[in-house]
């Protein structure tokens, strides 16, 4: 995934970065209070966690990256759990196959709770110290990036149960906004600069900054709706093999798919509440690229390249749109802006930009060696907390993969 990067002279404040250390800890257990221990643990597919184990592994990146390495005489809590909770890291070690999280009913999530307050108390000296400012900040994007996948693998998780359980309270979720007609950002062309640069936290692969070449095109000015969507269906687009890439059309067939995820065919989705009606005005989400990529074709558009969207983006607050705020179930609802409702496709690789290296140590596995046969994804989610996004922030899938709140955002080229 992902590690920090800071412009000399941009360290973070510690007094800041030790108030929103205790906030995110704190809204991290709150999204999970209403789960059972049986709840927390399921693990639905290889792709998806137990959100046990997302408590888990947030606080095993704080124990073994701060307090293992910057804490005199901190011993860990258990030394049996890192084998548990590393998730990728090679140089930490062995750990418990990926598909095999959903096997561990114990520790229970009373014990992770114990073991967070322990590791918790332990960070404060270090949240006071400006030297691991830097460090502190990689882990608070982390757990926020991790806030995000454990709501999205617990709503794939309570789906497969055929009573359709709610996470909050099954009560009827507002409507979206009123959809309108779709406008357009437009852009002349010619050279830009793209990437992070200066002040602030970036990831590594946002970096570094440089030019590129962009022919003139427009930018939809909202996302596609789910009545749009309905209207693809409708016209037989999941039966039309023009319109999908050949991968995507063997993808279709094997899987039979015939509309997003969590659609069902009485005009319902399964959200965070349970079955609810769907809106036609709300941003359609859980679709894969190939969707995406197929809808654009049969709209007359395209999907935008990274490129195209963040030059429209760095004009847009990335703080605004429909993105997490509290302990509460996210729902797409047609925001204005580029960020929040969902994470809008491109048809970008996923593809290291011209001098990027990997830094070295263990942080480095965050994000460079996972630069291959993945898109790129721009914007926010409504289960993106917010103030983590940015214009320049780069999320990535497989082209297959929908379980996120995914979505799409139409381009178009200007013919001069």
């Amino acid at each position: 995934m992902h590690r920090n990067q800071f412009s000399p002279g941009s360290t973070p404040d510690a007094s800041g970065l030790a108030c929103e250390f205790s906030a995110l800890r704190s809204l991290t257990e709150a999204l999970v209070a209403p789960l059972s221990d049986a709840d927390a643990t399921i693990q639905s597919m290889p792709d998806a966690s137990p959100a046990k184990w997302h408590l888990a592994h947030t606080t095993w990146f704080w124990e073994t990256f701060l307090l293992r390495e910057h804490a005199p005489g901190y011993t860990l809590h258990n030394d049996r759990w890192p084998f548990l909770f590393n998730s990728y890291y090679e140089a930490e070690g062995a750990r418990i196959a990926r598909g095999a999280r959903g096997l561990l009913s114990r520790p229970s999530l009373e014990e992770i709770f114990e073991w967070r307050a322990v590791v918790d108390a332990a960070m404060a000296p270090l949240l006071a110290d400006p030297a691991h400012a830097d460090l502190i900040a990689l882990g608070i994007a982390h757990e926020q990036q991790h806030i995000e996948l454990l709501l999205t693998d617990i709503k794939h998780a309570l789906f497969q149960n055929p009573l359709g359980p709610a996470m909050w309270d099954a009560r009827s979720s507002p409507p979206a906004l009123t959809t309108a007609a779709m406008g357009w950002h437009q852009h002349p062309g010619g050279i830009a600069m793209v990437g992070h640069e200066g002040a602030g936290f970036a990831f590594d692969n946002e970096g570094p900054r440089h030019r590129v070449l962009l022919q003139p095109f427009a930018l939809a000015d909202r996302l596609v709706t789910n009545g749009e969507w309905d209207a693809f269906i409708s016209d037989g687009g999941y039966a039309k093999p023009r319109l999908w890439l050949a991968d995507g059309w063997a993808w279709v067939q094997s899987e039979h798919i015939r509309a997003p995820l969590y659609w069902g065919e009485d005009g319902t989705h399964f959200t965070h509440r349970g079955w609810q009606q769907r809106d036609p005005h709300a941003p359609v989400t859980h679709i894969s690229y190939y969707e995406a990529d197929a809808f654009a074709t049969w709209a007359g558009a395209r999907l935008p390249t990274e490129f195209e969207w963040e030059v429209i983006a760095a004009a847009h607050d990335p703080a605004l749109g429909n993105q997490l705020d509290r302990a509460s179930p996210p729902l797409p609802s047609g925001s204005p802006g580029l960020f929040g409702d969902c994470w809008q496709f491109t048809r970008s690789a996923y593809l290291p930009y011209p001098g990027f290296r990997v830094p070295d140590g263990a942080v480095g596995e965050y994000n460079g060696k996972f630069m291959s046969g993945q898109v790129v994804l721009r914007g926010a989610s409504c289960a993106t907390v917010r103030g983590h996004s940015r214009a320049s922030y780069r999320n990535f899938f497989y082209p297959h993969q929908r379980w996120q709140f995914t979505g799409l955002r139409l381009a178009k080229d200007l013919i001069q």
